[in-house]
């Protein structure tokens, strides 16, 4: 296709979206890890229901420092990937939920944890500090479960998802984190159905809640992060990408959970023909930034290196010393870094990205396409 056609069909598709952005969702409602988390984990500790191992690096400056001017319990200097989904659709930045005050808030809540995982402690045989259990995808959708009657009591609960949003996930990195940092990359390969199994059936579960709109971020290109960087650092030439300095092989790793993801839902919605489910590609959308970093106005120089560290190769932690703790330092300028820490982004970056998906450019099929097929009012959804 030549660019003209190209570029016709994505400002028709921009402009069709446009049209049904004011009130096409009333609320937001957020799954995940420490990509989606906007406060929860460090509620959690503050009421004593995470122990206090350590001080959460998240919740110290310079975290928060760009948009919020002090730390929210995101894992980056300012907004999330949700937080931009949220101000697109016109609704205020989904609340962390956790305790009581949160119940009733209009809009959505965010039920996404730091550190959480797809698949329980013992199937991952794994030895944390603590049980990740009760932080996990299954018990936030036991959170979802418990909130559900407070927001029923005038409308029917039908009414109230039909015009909301599910951003669910992206799970799956905390699954595979051990044993990726440990070297043990056949391992992880063997965790990769079992999560997505377990992605799948937790979908399911929220269709039988009632939901109708959901969308399912793949992961990021993990090889592009500098705490995997450094953890491999010394690796040999051909294991690099040599346009982006990525580790290859680890975004292999990353694209094949993608794919799997994508096949499980391609099998839900066929299973579910009255529920729209959109696949987010994070990890081209993110890829994007690292591979033409100064169209997007980042620094070609830093691309692979963290805004906030403690040093090393691509400045993240050394010997523990992660971001917001003693020793460590952040950049002059975020906006002109991709990366914020070391395992998460900036908030310029994830603004790129969250514009990718929303112009529908790394979503399939659009975010915005099941307003347009709820808009038809005959109950069809046209994809």
């Amino acid at each position: 296709m030549s660019f003209p056609i190209v570029a016709c069909g994505l400002l028709l598709t921009a402009l069709a979206s446009s049209q049904f952005v004011d009130g096409c969702y009333t609320s937001i409602f957020g799954f995940g890890d420490s990509i989606t988390d906007t406060g929860n984990y460090i509620s959690l500790i503050s009421k004593g229901l995470l122990p206090l191992d350590e001080i959460p690096n998240c919740s110290v400056p310079p975290y928060g420092e760009t948009f919020f001017h002090h730390p929210t319990g995101r894992c980056s200097d300012g907004k999330l990937i949700i937080d931009f989904i949220a101000e697109h659709y016109g609704l205020p930045l989904t609340p962390p939920y956790m305790g009581g005050e949160n119940a009733n808030r209009e809009g959505g809540v965010n039920f996404a944890v730091i550190g959480a995982t797809a698949l329980s402690d013992d199937v991952l045989e794994a030895k944390w500090s603590y049980s990740r259990d009760n932080i996990s995808m299954m018990a936030q959708i036991n959170m979802f479960k418990t909130y559900l009657p407070s927001i029923c009591k005038t409308s029917s609960c039908g009414e109230i998802l039909d015009k909301s949003l599910i951003v669910f996930g992206s799970f799956g990195s905390n699954d595979y984190a051990s044993t990726i940092l440990m070297k043990k990359v056949e391992d992880a390969y063997r965790l990769q159905p079992l999560v997505i199994n377990a992605v799948g059936s937790a979908i399911e579960e929220l269709i039988k809640l009632g939901v109708v709109n959901l969308v399912v971020p793949g992961m990021l290109p993990a090889g592009c992060l500098g705490d995997c960087l450094a953890v491999y650092y010394g690796s040999n030439e051909e294991d690099y990408d040599p346009i982006t300095g990525c580790l290859t092989w680890l975004n292999e790793f990353t694209q094949k959970h993608n794919e799997l993801l994508q096949k499980e839902l391609t099998r839900i919605q066929k299973h579910y023909p009255n529920v729209f489910i959109t696949y987010a590609d994070y990890y081209n959308a993110g890829l994007e930034l690292f591979i033409s970093p100064n169209k997007y106005g980042f620094n070609k120089e830093t691309r692979l290196i963290s805004c906030c560290g403690s040093g090393g190769p691509y400045n993240s932690y050394v010997d523990d010393t992660k971001c917001g703790y003693p020793f460590s330092h952040a950049c002059d300028d975020p906006s002109s870094y991709i990366e914020w820490d070391g395992a998460h982004l900036t908030q310029a970056a994830n603004e790129w990205i969250a514009k990718g998906l929303l112009s529908g450019l790394y979503t399939s099929p659009n975010i915005t396409t099941s307003c347009v097929s709820s808009a038809n009012g005959d109950g069809v959804y046209v994809y």
